[in-house]
């Protein structure tokens, strides 16, 4: 099924990405970029805007961008109101259309409801999709360094209820570690419970390291079971022509990220 959507996508002249991943045929993925849209300045072109499009000058160009990634989608996805915690929510076909018209504040959210999608919105933090190898569920989060470090990807597994070496993920682009400077703050937070997590950083200034978010990432996937880990290597500050950048341009853009399953593959 990722084998039919990449030549879509591609046709379409889109530099998106289709992961690449250990997932089973009934699990569909997308990560938008920064291209194929109608977005203008900060936000050029395809900024899919918030969990809920505002009414400023943008909007239309927002709902155009959405329209065109609907395209490839089976339904309108589930977008959430990110926070950089660990709350996941759970989706089925009897509360979708409630959280369709009033995202929820969480950043993470899992379904075994067929056509159901769900979406995490980021420029910089990381994007991370899951599915079983039984193609029974699957999951989308948000994963910030607060998020990371809060658990964000273990309750993820968690609200999955799958035996977790049953369950391959993918690192969608963030970041990277050769871009992302952090404090003490930062550094303390990991290693205070992980001291493995010091493997993640290294020395860059006084009283500051560079970070490795899809090691951390990594790092706490495994801890949590998950060993089939895939994605990562793209840097969002770095390659400027196709992602945005919170850091690097302070903006409003955002990219999308997105995992559904489908029947009868």
């Amino acid at each position: 099924m990722s084998a039919a959507l990449a030549p879509r996508v591609a046709k379409a002249g889109y530099d998106w990405i289709v992961p690449a991943w250990d997932a089973p045929a009934n699990v569909l993925a997308l990560s938008t970029s920064r291209n194929g849209g109608v977005a203008i300045g900060a936000r050029a072109t395809m900024d899919i805007g918030p969990a809920l499009p505002m009414q400023d000058d943008q909007s239309a160009a927002v709902l155009e961008n959405r329209r065109r990634l609907a395209q490839f989608l089976p339904a309108p996805p589930v977008w959430l109101t990110q926070v950089h915690a660990t709350r996941v929510v759970q989706v089925d076909h009897d509360n979708v259309a409630d959280l369709l018209a009033a995202p929820p504040t969480a950043d993470a959210a899992v379904t075994r409801a067929h056509g159901v999608v769900l979406g995490v919105r980021t420029a910089d933090c990381l994007p991370v999709l899951f599915a079983d190898r039984g193609g029974t569920v699957v999951g989308a989060a948000h994963a910030g360094w607060r998020g990371l470090v809060a658990g964000i990807l273990e309750a993820t597994v968690q609200a999955m209820d799958a035996p977790p070496p049953e369950i391959v993920a993918w690192l969608g682009p963030a970041i990277g570690p050769r871009m992302f400077e952090v404090g003490a703050d930062v550094f303390s937070a990991f290693c205070a419970t992980d001291p493995a997590a010091a493997s993640c950083f290294a020395p860059h200034r006084e009283d500051k390291w560079l970070a490795d978010l899809y090691g951390l990432a990594k790092l706490r996937l495994s801890r949590a079971g998950v060993t089939t880990i895939a994605g990562g290597g793209h840097c969002t500050m770095t390659e400027s022509e196709r992602f945005f950048s919170w850091r690097r341009d302070k903006g409003p853009g955002r990219m999308a990220t997105l995992v559904w399953l489908v029947a009868g593959a």
